[in-house]
């Protein structure tokens, strides 16, 4: 008797409390998205959309299983890369130096400087593609858009204030919903689409597995580990807790660890996701209107917005052109800021966009570097096709041994205490470094051939 009173108001407590604390909870993990939708938002740049579009245009719904690949493979080596900043507070170039030495260091070095100037063509691609949008748009030359992008990113970086750099970053993913968007616009054949999805019908021809292989190239790029690392780093440091430092996991009180842990994985995860819905929807809309009309020959995102006019109608080529605009000039900062971040670390330098040039000037000084050369290189009429060929080159250089050396580190629990790999981790981090190892040696295969593109 006198234990029924007591169970009941445990229970209506409890109840009300659960009640109370959902929508908490729930804006707890929205409010948490920030770096991991960034980096898979920037992944979706204008040479990636190019890319998928072509795959979309030439092979039909033939390359959507590779959405189904990346996805797992991504958000594992994000994950890991994020991990190695909520648990030390450093970013991937100071653990390089805590890990490796002289002669290793060196060579990532080395690496980190090809990173560098991979990131800065890119950066002219993309200037290129977001001008070329903008005159698609009829809003003027392509040209004077891809200065006045190059100006306004430069602009928006140097401000010091990290907040305003990452509100600025956040509107700029919505532009990527104009390709998810296209699918309401465009007419799908849903049972081809579930063939190409969970069906695939591989081809060993020199273009499909160059196009296999840009795929691979553009979903996991170097460039994306070390801005993730820096990103969260930033997103730490805005936080009461650290004050102007970022907090470790280590330093934390149990319950606050584990929710910052499951609240960053979370948007490392639907940041993934993102990059992957928004992958799949450009296949399936280029495969739906391009692909059934035989236009074949995509070369860059200008071209595939340009091509789906006379068949999807103006509309969906305004959308096409609207997403890639976004997406180019969400990428151009994150471009330029990755590599900076890894070199300043590796030289002992304070990194971050929350941090003043005069504090940080190495790495302002890279940054200024990749934005500006970039801006630069678009002014030369170099082919934006043969950049990105380049690009990728570079790229395929520098993303196994970097892979290499987010697993060492990730891996050592002197550097990482209890937040090493866990199985799972280990077993796709490594699966990617092989899987990109292989990627690496067909990419140059092709490169030499003239078959990349």
């Amino acid at each position: 008797m006198t234990n029924t009173p007591t169970t009941g108001r445990r229970k209506r407590t409890h109840v009300d409390t659960t009640q109370a604390a959902s929508p908490a909870f729930m804006r707890g993990y929205l409010r948490a998205l920030g770096p991991g939708l960034v980096t898979g938002a920037s992944d979706d740049d204008p040479s990636g959309i190019a890319t998928y579009a072509q795959a979309g245009s030439k092979f039909g719904f033939g390359f959507l299983w590779t959405a189904l690949l990346t996805f797992p493979l991504m958000a594992a080596v994000q994950e890991i890369c994020d991990r190695t900043a909520l648990a030390t507070g450093k970013g991937l170039g100071e653990l390089a130096t805590l890990r490796l030495g002289g002669k290793a260091r060196g060579i990532v070095i080395v690496l980190v400087a090809v990173l560098i100037v991979a990131n800065a063509l890119n950066i002219a691609a993309d200037l290129v593609a977001v001008g070329s949008g903008m005159q698609l748009l009829h809003a003027g030359p392509t040209v004077v858009w891809a200065l006045v992008a190059g100006a306004a990113t430069s602009a928006l970086l140097l401000t010091g204030s990290f907040e305003l750099v990452a509100r600025v970053f956040k509107l700029l993913c919505i532009a990527l919903l104009a390709y998810v968007a296209m699918l309401f616009v465009v007419k799908v054949n849903w049972d081809s689409l579930a063939r190409g999805t969970f069906l695939p019908h591989l081809s060993f021809g020199s273009s499909y597995i160059a196009l296999l292989v840009a795929i691979l190239g553009t979903t996991i790029s170097p460039y994306l580990f070390f801005w993730q690392s820096m990103h969260r780093l930033e997103e730490m440091r805005d936080e009461p807790e650290g004050g102007s430092k970022p907090k470790p996991l280590p330093h934390r009180e149990d319950d606050d660890a584990r929710k910052k842990q499951s609240r960053s994985r979370f948007d490392v995860f639907f940041g993934m996701a993102f990059s992957n819905i928004v992958m799949f929807a450009i296949i399936v809309a280029t495969a739906a209107t391009l692909g059934t009309h035989g236009k074949h020959s995509i070369q860059s995102a200008a071209e595939a917005a340009s091509a789906l006019k006379p068949v999807a109608g103006r509309f969906a080529s305004a959308l096409f052109a609207l997403g890639f605009i976004g997406a180019g000039m969400l990428a151009i900062p994150v471009l330029a800021g990755a590599g900076s971040a890894g070199m300043a670390g590796l030289l002992g330098k304070a990194t971050g966009f929350s941090r003043s040039i005069r504090r940080a000037p190495t790495f302002y000084g890279l940054v200024l570097l990749g934005t500006l050369g970039g801006a630069a290189l678009s002014l030369l009429g170099v082919n934006p096709i043969r950049l990105l060929v380049l690009v990728a080159v570079l790229n395929g250089v520098a993303a196994a041994p970097f892979l290499v050396l987010v697993m060492l580190i990730s891996n050592d629990r002197k550097i990482m205490g209890d937040y090493t790999n866990g199985k799972l981790a280990r077993t796709l981090g490594w699966a990617t470094t092989a899987l990109m190892t292989a990627a690496a040696v067909i990419l140059f295969a092709f490169a030499h051939g003239g078959g990349l593109y």
